[in-house]
């Protein structure tokens, strides 16, 4: 007797399984389908972005070559190509190699391509500091003081990836606007910060033995 309840109940939810499948197989495929499809767009996404990173390397190590032979106007049209359309991390490297290139034939145009970069709300912080220290080294010559504070000020705060080359570079512009004051507190905080390079710290140490002797109260 138990047998035959048995084999009731299986029919049942056979039956109950069928009317299900009737009425919602269509989606159950329909869903699966879907699935599919977006596995497979995503895999295709990356594959097509792994082989744009891998020719956007490519073009960029060539560009580089070019830089090395000494074929500046050729690296310059390459590098720019390639910020224009290479995938983003290539893209914000080939702007700064673009400019370091312009810097050989015209620095005042180069400082405006790393100003242009460190504006740029859609680069890190770290990459708008370096496109900063880069375009004040170029107009280190040129620059008073003040200019020179305004453009690399923020990027002399602790922990700031590059504030060491930034605090050097103020000092240098302070000596030679003959701001002694301006001078030996960038010095001092080049001195006082126990992650500054030794050679920038040597150097700094020299700078400030061109520094008048400090005023005895």
């Amino acid at each position: 007797m138990s047998e035959l309840f048995d084999e009731v109940d299986e029919e049942v939810r056979r039956e109950q399984l069928k009317k299900l499948w009737d009425q919602y197989s269509i989606y159950i495929v329909a869903g699966a389908l879907l699935i599919i499809a977006a596995v497979g767009g995503w895999r295709g996404y990356q594959y097509l972005e792994a082989q744009k990173a891998a020719e956007a390397g490519a073009a960029f190590d060539k560009a580089v070559e070019l830089s090395e032979q000494n074929k500046h106007a050729e690296a310059e049209a390459a590098f720019t190509a390639l910020a224009a359309k290479a995938p983003s991390g290539y893209r914000m490297l080939a702007r700064l190699r673009a400019a370091a290139e312009v810097a050989s034939r015209d620095p005042q145009a180069a400082a405006k391509l790393y100003d242009d970069i460190s504006a740029d709300r859609s680069v890190g912080a770290p990459e708008q500091d370096l496109a900063r220290v880069r375009a004040a080294r170029l107009l280190l010559e040129t620059a008073g003081y003040p200019s020179m504070l305004q453009r690399l000020e923020a990027a002399t705060a602790p922990g700031a990836t590059f504030r060491h080359t930034a605090r050097e570079l103020l000092a240098l512009s302070a000596w030679r606007a003959n701001d002694t004051a301006a001078a030996r507190k960038w010095l001092d905080l080049i001195a006082n910060d126990g992650e500054t390079p030794a050679s920038m710290r040597s150097r700094a140490e020299a700078l400030q033995g061109l520094l008048p002797p400090v005023a005895k109260s």
